[in-house]
């Protein structure tokens, strides 16, 4: 597959107000001439060089991301944004660039994680919304491709993977997203940013298939249209929301009435340890990674990667809700760590 992805630094007025506290003008501009220049080494040296000062430093932070993600060095570059995602969740470009890098390796279930994410953050980051495009028609070729494995006669899947391939180009294979020099994003007249400052983007390759016209888009995959899949992910959402909020009472009220605590003891006890534990913290943040939901009739199953963090600990692990629907709401029965 040759990717599409957009992998941006252009970054956003909101972005660049946010980081404006972080960063000086000037060293931003002059990162950005580097690499404009093509000096990407240079440019390193100079960001390393303002962070060895600033090591909070968002702008530079992620130039740095972006500068690895130049010179290919996709883990460490995966590393930077997923910081700067759990510093700054409010920015929605982290979390496109980190989908980029997912996508460039295959991983195209955080990829689209990573986007819904950003357009959670911002719903009118068109770039994002492209690129969540582009992962559906990915994996929805995928799909097809693998209905033809079991059955070459199938004829409907055929025309559907034909179809997404004329959409998004050929899907085998797979290479590296390719850095371009471009101009600062224009600000919005609400929020003005200085003009002065530096931006790249990574520019989308050609499409060696032509596009059908009149151009469309990739229809979407029938779980995420599923109305009660949506409705069991926005409570599960709500849920990690009010933890990383530690708005206790909102947490314990997605829990539904035979909620069955984890080590058997009565929901009363379990629910006033929780209120300890959340209410003693400093600072949580709880984020939904991958999710994957089965819905039979008002029971669900919810299986994902839970990232939390808080003042003393980072935890990066899979987790399982079992799910019920009642009084028109999604409520967890049953939760537990592990696959």
């Amino acid at each position: 597959m040759r990717h599409i992805l957009k992998n941006v630094l252009t970054v956003s007025s909101l972005s660049l107000l946010l980081m404006s506290a972080y960063a000086r003008a000037d060293e931003a501009a002059d990162v950005g001439k580097l690499l404009r220049a093509g000096q990407v080494g240079e440019a390193l040296q100079k960001v390393d060089a303002a962070l060895a000062q600033r090591p909070k430093d968002a702008q530079m932070r992620f130039l740095k991301g972006l500068i690895l993600t130049e010179q290919n060095k996709s883990a460490e570059a995966i590393s930077i944004f997923t910081k700067l995602t759990d510093d700054y969740p409010e920015l929605p470009e982290p979390y496109n660039n980190l989908a980029v890098l997912y996508a460039s390796s295959g991983q195209y279930d955080k990829a689209r994680a990573a986007l819904e994410m950003a357009i959670r953050t911002n719903p009118t980051y068109g770039t994002a919304h492209e690129n969540l495009g582009d992962v559906y028609a990915k994996l929805a070729s995928q799909a097809y491709d693998k209905a033809l494995q079991l059955d070459s006669g199938n004829n409907t899947a055929k025309l559907k993977l034909t179809l997404v391939k004329n959409l998004v180009g050929n899907t085998t294979g797979g290479t590296n997203p390719k850095a371009a020099m471009a101009a600062t994003a224009a600000p919005t007249p609400a929020a003005p940013v200085k003009t002065n400052s530096a931006a790249v983007a990574v520019a989308k390759p050609e499409v060696e298939t032509a596009k059908p016209e009149p151009k469309t888009k990739p229809a979407p995959i029938a779980a995420a249209n599923d109305k009660s899949e949506e409705d069991v992910m926005k409570a599960v959402e709500n849920w990690a929301k009010a933890w990383s909020n530690k708005d206790t009472n909102a947490y314990l009220g997605h829990y539904a009435k035979d909620f069955q605590p984890p080590k058997g003891e009565s929901f009363k006890a379990w629910a006033e340890e929780r209120r300890h534990r959340i209410e003693g913290k400093g600072r949580i943040n709880v984020k939904i990674e991958s999710p994957k939901v089965d819905v039979d009739g008002n029971t669900a199953t919810v299986k994902f990667r839970q990232i939390y963090t808080s003042d003393q600990l980072t935890a990066n692990s899979r987790k399982t809700l079992h799910m019920v629907k009642q009084d028109g709401k999604w409520q967890i029965k049953q939760e537990r760590a592990g696959s």
